[in-house]
């Protein structure tokens, strides 16, 4: 069993002893973290999709988080509270937007593409603090979270750290196999030499709009679980800087590789725990050490695991 392997079999397995071990200990934070902590990675997965096998450098990710929790608290503030109804609508919506977003800034490349994504998920934040119905600026609690009816009762904080803990565990297998099939292969051909791929007869713009839609619709799926974990919506989940957190979890766990999205966010987000216990000026800390393991495993976290020449997949 290669290293990458025991290191996923022991983390799966460590995740799903959580809530148990919180409960012994009588310490549900580390249920509240590290259930927090999954539902980044799912949006991390989600724009490892374009920026690690597409090339994409979104810098806007977050309005899509954001989009799964702003359909899913206004729904729930109106009586509408069915997760059958709240989710496939909240997938549609992200889709849609995606398409939109995706249509005109993948008409362009490098720095603009990085700016228009940027400047289209600021005009959803400042949508958000706009409606000022459901909080403004200072966000609202969530009415309810989404109903399952008798499936599964998400009231439970230990059957939804379950329920983030499947999903995570099914779009890692997901995007693996759509990596690994034709689209895959073509998506990340585009990355390497669009040029070259576009005389071969592929519809370059095509494949890009597509993985910049299927990752749009990840982020807002964690989106979804964000606001029923935390019960609680905000124009805060969509601001640039946490689209930035997540450019960063990529890149420290390492781009285009299976696993670097969730080791990217559990580093992160443990680190930033960990420093704000000792320094409120934990950032000064925080950015020197990420440097440093970028810098130091040439495929961030994730190249640490693989032996030398090992390919990253």
């Amino acid at each position: 069993m290669t290293t990458k392997a025991i290191v996923t079999t022991v983390g799966v397995v460590g995740l799903a002893l959580v809530p148990v071990i919180a409960h012994a200990m009588n310490a549900p934070f580390y249920l509240t973290l590290v259930g927090r902590i999954m539902i980044w990675a799912i949006a991390a997965l989600g724009l490892n999709l374009i920026l690690g096998y597409g090339g994409m450098v979104s810098f806007g990710h977050a309005a899509y988080v954001g989009i799964g929790v702003y359909t899913v608290g206004i729904l729930s503030a109106h009586g509408i509270d069915s997760a059958f109804v709240q989710w496939p609508l909240t997938l549609v919506a992200a889709a849609l937007v995606a398409a939109a977003v995706g249509a005109i800034s993948l008409r362009t490349s490098g720095v603009y593409f990085i700016m228009i994504t940027l400047a289209f998920a600021q005009m959803l934040y400042f949508l958000g603090v706009s409606l000022k119905a459901y909080g403004g600026d200072d966000g609202m609690a969530l009415a309810r979270r989404s109903q399952l009816g008798q499936v599964l009762d998400l009231e439970n904080s230990t059957v939804l750290y379950y329920v983030i803990l499947v999903v995570l565990l099914v779009l890692h297998r997901a995007v693996a196999r759509l990596v690994g099939s034709r689209f895959g292969a073509v998506l990340q051909g585009v990355a390497s030499n669009e040029r070259r791929m576009r005389a071969l007869g592929f519809p370059t713009f095509r494949y890009k709009l597509v993985a910049f839609v299927l990752s749009g619709v990840m982020c807002s799926v964690a989106g979804i679980l964000l606001v029923n974990f935390t019960r609680y919506m905000s124009p805060a989940f969509m601001h640039w800087t946490r689209s930035g957190d997540l450019l960063v979890m990529v890149i420290f766990g390492g781009m285009g590789t299976p696993l670097g999205p969730a080791l990217g966010a559990f580093a992160f987000l443990l680190l930033e725990e960990i420093l704000k216990g000792y320094t409120e000026y934990w950032p000064v800390v925080l950015g020197p050490v990420l440097i440093v393991a970028v810098l130091w495993g040439k495929h961030g976290l994730h190249g640490l695991l693989a032996p030398a020449g090992a390919p990253r997949g």
